[in-house]
């Protein structure tokens, strides 16, 4: 019988594996990045042309307080490309530096250093304006949603009169996109006002690339609208960091424009849901540890039909990233019990540890990694030492007649069925 043979990026090199030439689908890669010659084109273009408002300069008013929220350092956010031309829009409306406020979105992350804070912000704009880290503990509260989510923000972004909100665009797996309003929640609201919103990850619409119906991202834009984004600035990086793509204006009506960019650009047709998806992070580093590469293993999911198997395929050299997430992965083996515990709260490490308790429930998952035997125990991961064992015991589970896809770089698509 004719066969067909695959590779995929594990760790600093790459397994294969052999399926029949019958049963396998394609290999599903991110589109070709583009390339951009000028960042700050990119940038001025959307400064300039601003959707669903006007530009920065004519919104700013001299002797505003003016806050400005970027991304914390687990971010791909290019602060330090984004707040010189902020900046230089404030300034043009008469607003001072020293009205200027930049708040790091820390969400439930810890505060970032001051060396830190340099080589995101970049030591300029260190010394012309103030920076703060959000404090979850300093907040003011202003309601509750429509959800029952408790609105609690960040003082400072509270008392400011202006508020403006920076940050990078691409699927989020439970808020259906980063980007627009998340910079203020969960971005710089208190740990009551996290739980509650990120409660409602396992909610049905709560997935990545989903807008329309997504509970998550509902929630967070009602309550950050009870103070009001004034005005966004957000990008689409490539994988240097790159300035591809930037929407300014309207924080729904610009976010909307940057997440079609996204959809465009991250969005893989496949022909049909697979018995058996073969998923890869895309090697190191994305697959240094499993917390990193889970978010491979969720975009995997839209590829499978219920019941069928993923192959997630991670090296793991650092282990599994992160102790909190370790103890609630031991429980991931029964599934409602981890989705029921994440409702009752949020836990940075645990949520992680719930998104692939979902994806449990719709395929099983067979883990080829460098993980040693027992870490496993009770997460409901079958291990494999190699890619011909799992792909043998995915084949025998489903059937000789199994159709096989697979996603060598999943942490970059968001697989779709094609119309």
């Amino acid at each position: 019988m004719p066969s067909t043979r695959f590779s995929v990026p594990y760790g600093h090199a790459e397994l294969s594996g052999q399926v029949p030439a019958a049963s396998f689908l394609g290999a599903f890669l991110p589109q070709e990045e583009e390339t951009v010659a000028d960042e700050q084109e990119v940038l001025r273009q959307a400064l300039e042309h601003p959707i669903g408002t006007v530009r920065l300069r004519e919104l700013a008013r001299p002797g505003q307080k003016v806050a400005v929220v970027t991304s914390d350092m687990t971010r791909p956010c290019p602060s330090d490309k984004l707040l010189p031309p902020i900046l230089a829009e404030l300034n043009a409306a008469g607003v001072l530096d020293a009205d200027i406020t930049v708040i790091i979105a820390l969400g439930l992350h810890r505060a970032q250093t001051s060396a830190e804070l340099e080589e995101m912000l970049g030591p300029q704009v260190c010394r012309r304006v103030r920076v703060l880290n959000h404090d979850p503990e300093q907040v003011v509260r202003l309601g509750s949603t429509s959800r029952g989510t408790p609105v609690e923000f960040f003082r400072p972004l509270v008392e400011a009169d202006l508020r403006v909100c920076l940050g990078n665009l691409e699927f989020h797996y439970f808020a259906g996109f980063s980007g627009g309003a998340k910079a203020m929640l969960p971005g710089c609201a208190s740990k009551a006002t996290v739980n509650a919103n990120h409660a409602l990850m396992v909610q049905p619409g709560a997935m990545a690339g989903k807008i329309e119906g997504n509970p998550v991202r509902a929630d967070l834009e009602e309550g950050a609208a009870m103070l009001g984004a004034d005005f966004i600035l957000n990008v689409v990086v490539d994988g240097h960091h790159r300035v591809t793509g930037a929407v300014a204006g309207h924080a729904e009506q610009a976010h909307r424009q940057g997440c079609e960019m996204v959809a465009r650009r991250g969005s893989v047709p496949i022909p049909q849901l697979a018995d058996v998806v073969v998923v890869s992070a895309g090697g190191y580093p994305k697959d240094v540890n499993m917390y990193q590469a889970q978010k491979a293993l969720d975009n995997a999911v839209h590829a499978v039909r219920q019941g069928g198997v993923i192959i997630w395929v991670a090296e793991c050299v650092e282990g599994l990233g992160g102790k909190t997430f370790e103890s609630w992965l031991r429980e991931a083996g029964e599934p409602d019990k981890v989705l029921e515990k994440i409702q009752r709260e949020f836990v940075l490490g645990g949520h992680k540890a719930a998104a692939i308790a979902a994806v449990l429930k719709r395929a099983s998952v067979y883990l080829v990694s460098g993980l040693e035997e027992g870490v496993l125990s009770g997460s409901g991961l079958v291990p494999f030492a190699g890619l011909d064992e799992a792909l043998k015991a995915a084949l025998d589970k489903v059937g000789p007649q199994a159709r096989v896809l697979t996603l060598p770089y999943g942490g970059s698509v968001l697989p779709v069925l094609a119309a």
